[in-house]
């Protein structure tokens, strides 16, 4: 039995991954529930995968911060104890992050070394490229999109799904929190 593999993803209505300009976290509309939820999710066992970018920019970003700050929400602390595997192949250790390990290579048969191996899920947040190749690879299970009411078309950074492969995908679970934040978990088929 293979474990399965996760891509989670903060999107925009438009599609990007975060913004510039005077946007903040979640974009400014987090609320309790998507806190509660996320906690919810990464309190269950799993081992987070993260690409090189992704890793420095959560190290940077928690290292900044301080213990009462919003950065550090329940769910990011929980994220960063987990057991994670951060795929590069240009970072060298040690790494500041708990129980993480560094795996040099190529992310699709670093994956599919994981999937095999792991007796737990594989959940990646962001690492936008990296999932972008485990997609075309058809290692991504599934694909959950909490997607935020806004539209950063100026100030929009990280296209989530700029230059990945076309793909029909079918909506397993769908939610509203906050009453105004979807998160739509999907399972993602290579259209042919």
């Amino acid at each position: 039995m293979t474990a399965t593999y996760t891509f989670d993803v903060f999107s925009s209505l438009d599609g990007y991954g975060a913004a510039g300009g005077n946007w903040t976290g979640y974009w400014g509309k987090q609320g309790p529930e998507l806190l509660d939820h996320r906690l919810a999710v990464y309190n269950e066992e799993q081992r987070m995968v993260l690409g090189a970018n992704t890793y420095r920019a959560f190290a940077q970003m928690l290292a900044a911060s301080t213990a009462d700050s919003d950065v550090r929400d329940p769910w990011v602390t929980r994220m960063r104890n987990l057991p994670a595997t951060v795929v590069s192949t240009t970072l060298e250790g040690p790494l500041d992050w708990p129980d993480a390990t560094l795996a040099n290579g190529d992310a699709v048969d670093i994956v599919t070394r994981l999937k095999q191996e792991s007796t737990v899920p594989l959940r990646s947040h962001g690492s936008l490229s990296m999932n972008r190749s485990l997609l075309a690879a058809g290692l991504v299970d599934r694909i959950q999109v909490t997607l935020f009411p806004v539209i950063t078309g100026k100030s929009g950074l990280d296209p989530i799904f700029r230059g990945a492969e076309d793909f029909d995908l079918e909506l397993l679970e769908n939610r509203t929190l906050d009453g105004n934040i979807q998160e739509l978990i999907y399972r993602p088929t290579l259209h042919t």
